[in-house]
């Protein structure tokens, strides 16, 4: 055991991984019984208390607090889906933060419970004032336990799932690498069920067609299924943060990971973003105006060099928005193009649609490509 510690240290040091984020699902650590796990929690503790301690900072999203409620109250089958998510989540994250706390503290290491909604990360001092909180705790040697607000959190202002949440946190404190813990060993080229079928190892770039061999079924206590986490994985790659989809259920997942002696999926990261366009990247919920570009337009604004976005390439402002807004930029067919934030509102955007020679409507470096 202690040999593999060793080994641990020198690979997370040969990988550079100095901040990770580590994104532990509902189907890791609930029983099929719909009980939480305590054992696998315990395990998958043990394991982020040995990263730590080599000078790994580390954030943990963990869900899990609905089977936490399932396993100490009894709900009326009248109640219906959204009442008895708030009631259960409630109670349930009591359990569960003190679940994760009492074991972490046989390691000396404290905790925080960090419950956070959509909301949080739609306006820029929310966000920011977010981020002072979870890297004040890393100061303070705290480990952060992140997960979704489900007593407040409903419908539209749900996330897809803490998969999101998870892209969100590791874009926000530039994470070096976001671990994805589930209950398969990764993407694969085919219906995991049937024989033939392999996990993709590595996945560089967008992959368009990634979503015709991916199962469409969600977990089973999840909300998201894989084509939600491929999606998300492949932006936070695209801003430069390496991400790994992994078998939580696997003994010593973590070890073997960083070990690199573990099958699973990793998506390549591309050259690094600035924090500003992490956040932009992450914004098409909080986007009020939408506009539409001619085709020309759209080849230069994606053609990977720096370039802002000019009026005379505007065919369209499709929707009001004022200076500072977040808008979405899209092409003739509709398809996102990108997002940005708007250096003027669209009273003036729209007398100067097509016009040359006119002051940028989205600067490059507040511009962020979807394509």
């Amino acid at each position: 055991m202690v040999n593999c510690h060793i080994q641990t240290v020198e690979i997370i040091m040969k990988l550079g991984y100095k901040k990770i984020v580590v994104k532990v699902g509902s189907n890791v650590i609930t029983q099929e019984n719909g009980l939480p796990d305590e054992f696998r929690i315990k395990h998958l503790v043990n394991q982020l208390a040995d990263i730590k301690k080599q000078g790994i900072e580390v954030i943990l999203v963990s869900s899990g607090a609905v089977a936490s409620g399932r396993s100490l109250i009894k709900v009326s089958e009248k109640q219906d889906a959204v009442t008895t998510r708030q009631l259960l989540a409630a109670i349930g994250q009591v359990k569960l933060i003190n679940t994760y706390s009492s074991f972490f503290a046989t390691h000396a290491i404290q905790c925080a419970q960090v419950l956070v909604t959509k909301e949080d990360f739609r306006d820029r001092a929310h966000y920011l004032n977010m981020k002072n909180c979870l890297q004040i705790l890393l100061q303070n040697e705290v480990i952060p336990v992140v997960n979704e607000n489900d007593v407040v959190s409903v419908t539209e202002l749900m996330f897809t799932d803490n998969d999101e949440l998870a892209g969100l946190i590791a874009s926000m404190l530039n994470a070096d690498a976001l671990i994805i813990l589930s209950n398969v060993n990764g993407i694969y080229n085919g219906d995991p069920k049937l024989e033939g079928s392999a996990v993709i190892e590595e996945i560089n770039g967008s992959v368009a067609n990634l979503a015709s061999f991916i199962q469409t079924g969600k977990s089973q206590f999840g909300r998201g299924g894989m084509i939600t986490k491929s999606t998300m994985a492949q932006k936070v790659a695209k801003l430069g943060i390496t991400v790994h989809i992994a078998n939580g259920t696997k003994d010593e997942v973590l070890t073997s990971l960083l070990n690199n002696e573990l099958v699973h999926t990793r998506f390549v990261p591309e050259k690094s973003k600035s924090g500003k366009k992490k956040w932009i990247a992450h914004s098409e919920t909080a986007a009020t105006g939408v506009v539409k570009l001619n085709d020309g337009a759209k080849t230069v604004l994606t053609s990977g060099k720096a370039t802002s976005l000019l009026p005379i390439g505007i065919i369209e402002i499709q929707t009001d928005f004022l200076k500072g807004d977040i808008i979405k930029i899209i092409d003739e067919q509709h398809n996102l193009i990108g997002l940005g934030i708007a250096e003027y509102g669209s009273d003036k955007a729209r007398e100067r649609i097509g016009q040359k020679k006119q002051k940028a409507l989205v600067h490059y470096d507040y511009f962020y490509s979807a394509i």
